[in-house]
């Protein structure tokens, strides 16, 4: 390795002290530049790893981690793994704790200074952490822009700045099947879905309440989100036919209606549940349940892009929310240079693809990207497929989500009735704004 400038975290006592970017090297080992009010100083990273220098005077370490439920136990060897690599520091306790990714940014924003050290969260919460100040910019951008999809990286990053490890490719959902209910072909279709589940007397699982999934119904009519408006805050759309979008509205309700007692909302969590009794024959679900569906379901798990519906005579393909996990460094940790030394690993190419093999997480690492384990995943190339079919999961108003789960709330009311488009154009414009209304 290069020679590496021990001073160049030692003595720091904040966050801020670890922005900066240069030039770097390019080598496949990773240079990054970390600069300071010293100026900058080059680090290599190698294998995710870095020399112990960097470290500082940081001893005695104290750290807190939030991951996901369900990779708690898989993180917790990570950081075992992560401690036998740098055996002259003592680590006094590194804890890690269940916490939902998608409620992480704001259990950050509510007490930063007792919140975790190092955290996993959901792309659509980086603006707020950014401006809120309880994020810390990336420490080693160099070497974790050289590492990952570019696209990943571009979500994360804010004026330049990026602000978070990119964790995985695949926050989004994909059509989960039992193989013996809906066939491979069925399963190219909405309808075809429903027609096998409701053959099997089974149940189709669509959480239409919540407003991650029930946006689809208002994307596949072609209504998009495009960002915030120039206040920075209100959810910014796209043009789009109000005719076009009010009938995919009708036609969505009219199978909701039609498949009654099948078209089932349902919380994601009871796909897996109901393929084990026999109750469900197919869900959207996404790849934080892959190990649970396929536990499940066995040789008998099936996997594909979201359907199309039909809509006017025409086949529409289903449009979903898609977008990036990250581990993010909180700002106020006490333990600065620890936690960014921790991110990069736990961030890096061996952890993910761990996540890859045991959990079933689509990477945003380019290497564990190319491994078999993603090639092979027919979980993860479905996701990569709904992928080119969705919207970016980034730069998203807080006030988008509860509209957008009313809505699916709407149209598959007992009440509703789907032939009444008057009631849809209504329901849409007020949709859209509601979304808009900061509040």
């Amino acid at each position: 390795m290069k020679k590496i400038l021990a001073v160049l975290l030692a003595g720091m006592m904040a966050v801020t002290a670890f922005s900066g970017c240069g030039g770097g090297s390019t080598e496949s080992s990773g240079s990054e530049s970390g600069g300071g009010e010293g100026g900058n100083t080059s680090v290599e990273v190698k294998d995710d790893l870095v020399d112990e220098s960097v470290f500082g005077d940081e001893d005695n370490i104290t750290l807190k981690v939030w991951a996901p439920d369900k990779a708690v136990a898989l993180v917790k060897q990570q950081v075992e793994d992560f401690k036998a690599a740098y055996p002259g520091k003592t680590f006094t306790k590194i804890e890690v704790v269940a916490q939902g990714e998608g409620d992480a940014g704001t259990q950050i924003l509510n007490d930063a200074s007792v919140a975790a050290d190092v955290f996993s969260f959901a792309s659509d919460q980086l603006n707020k952490l950014v401006d809120a100040k309880v994020i810390a910019d990336v420490a080693f951008a160099d070497y974790v822009t050289e590492k990952n999809a570019e696209e990943t990286v571009t979500a994360g990053t804010i004026k330049n700045t990026l602000y978070a490890y990119p964790e995985t490719n695949d926050n989004g959902y994909y059509l989960v099947y039992d193989k013996t209910v809906v066939s491979d072909e069925q399963a190219k279709t909405l309808e075809g879905v429903l027609e096998g589940c409701k053959a099997a007397g089974r149940k189709f699982i669509f959480d239409c309440g919540n407003g991650f999934y029930s946006c689809t119904f208002a994307f596949t009519g072609g209504v998009k989100i495009d960002g915030f408006e120039e206040d920075g805050v209100t959810q910014k759309f796209t043009e789009y036919k109000e005719d076009e979008a009010v009938a995919t509205l009708q036609a969505f309700s009219k199978l909701m209606h039609d498949y009654k007692g099948v078209f089932t909302s349902l919380d994601v969590a009871q796909i897996s549940s109901g393929f084990s009794t026999k109750t469900c024959g197919a869900g959207v679900d996404g790849s934080w349940n892959t190990k649970s569906d396929q536990d499940a379901l066995g040789d008998n798990f099936g996997a594909a892009k979201l359907p199309t519906i039909k809509v006017n005579g025409e086949d529409k393909q289903l449009i979903s929310m898609f977008g990036y996990k990250y581990i993010g460094v909180n700002a106020a940790s006490k333990f600065p240079a620890a936690s960014q030394i921790l991110a990069l690993y736990l961030s890096g190419e061996k952890c993910q693809k761990q996540r890859a093999e045991q959990l079933g997480w689509g990477p945003s690492n380019k290497a564990v990207q190319e491994d078999p384990v993603v090639k092979e995943s027919p979980v993860l190339q479905a996701i990569q497929q709904q992928s080119q079919n969705a919207c970016v999961q980034v730069n998203i108003a807080a006030t988008l989500w509860s509209p957008m789960g009313n809505l699916g709330n709407k149209l598959i009311a007992d009440q509703t009735n789907p032939d009444d488009a008057e009631f849809f154009k209504k329901l849409l414009q007020q949709t859209i704004e509601n979304v808009r209304d900061e509040g």
